[in-house]
């Protein structure tokens, strides 16, 4: 209870400008580690993402690392005619995205790695209205980006107020389908999921590297006793 209202809180805080319109980055309360919290990222990631991102690097049947089975993947999480062996591209060609976009969307496999888990979570908390964009939106993080908010029937509608002192904050002008709290878990999740997939196999490898570390270190104590007994008798 004490975690869910702390998380709560932290939710609650817009996101704000400075008076320069450099944004704060927020921090990410992702969890690597929480497999519904990923799989309910997965999901979303399908859903909202993969019309017109790819993520060549990933495969669909590395899903079942989150504790999918390979029946939920094809039943929730493929689209039509595609396999769980496949990869997960985009449908749209690049010459249409190019044309519909400006410029054609990148593959996100590891935009985890290229940007932070911070900025991905102010990202897709940041976009607000601005009827001078071509698709009408804008973002605090990322001034000028074509991409529009796919997520605004959830988050809702957005503006940037200043008050009297110059200050700019995002503030609600239309309430979206979800709270504030819901959609700021639903963007946490899809960022956890971003995260884990740029690179599925690090929890496996430090826990390698961890068991290496003390299998070495025993090794050092058994190489010191048996370097004793040999040398022993040498003067």
């Amino acid at each position: 209870m004490i975690s869910k209202l702390f998380l709560a809180v932290i939710f609650s805080f817009p996101v704000a400008l400075s008076a320069a319109d450099e944004s704060k980055l927020n921090t990410a309360p992702i969890d690597v580690q929480d497999a519904v919290s990923l799989q309910r990222g997965a999901k979303y990631f399908v859903n909202y993402c993969l019309s017109c991102h790819a993520a060549s690097n990933m495969s669909y049947m590395r899903l079942q690392d989150l504790g999918l089975s390979e029946q939920q993947i094809k039943d929730y999480l493929l689209f039509t005619g595609d396999k769980v062996a496949t990869q997960m591209q985009v449908a749209m060609a690049p010459k249409d995205a190019r044309e519909w976009f400006g410029v054609p969307p990148p593959d996100l496999s590891v935009i985890a790695r290229s940007r932070s888990p911070d900025w991905l979570f102010t990202y897709l908390r940041g976009f607000y209205r601005d009827d001078s964009s071509p698709s009408g939106w804008n973002n605090v993080v990322f001034q000028n980006v074509a991409m529009p908010h796919v997520l605004y029937e959830l988050q809702g509608v957005q503006r940037i107020n200043k008050d009297e002192r110059g200050n700019a904050r995002l503030v609600i002008e239309k309430p979206g389908q979800l709270t504030q709290v819901q959609y700021d878990q639903l963007v946490a999740d899809l960022v956890s999921y971003l995260v884990w997939m740029a690179e599925p196999i690090k929890g496996a490898r430090i826990r390698t590297g961890i068991v290496v570390v003390f299998f070495l270190a025993a090794l050092a104590i058994l190489v010191y006793f048996l370097k004793r007994e040999y040398w022993k008798d040498v003067h």
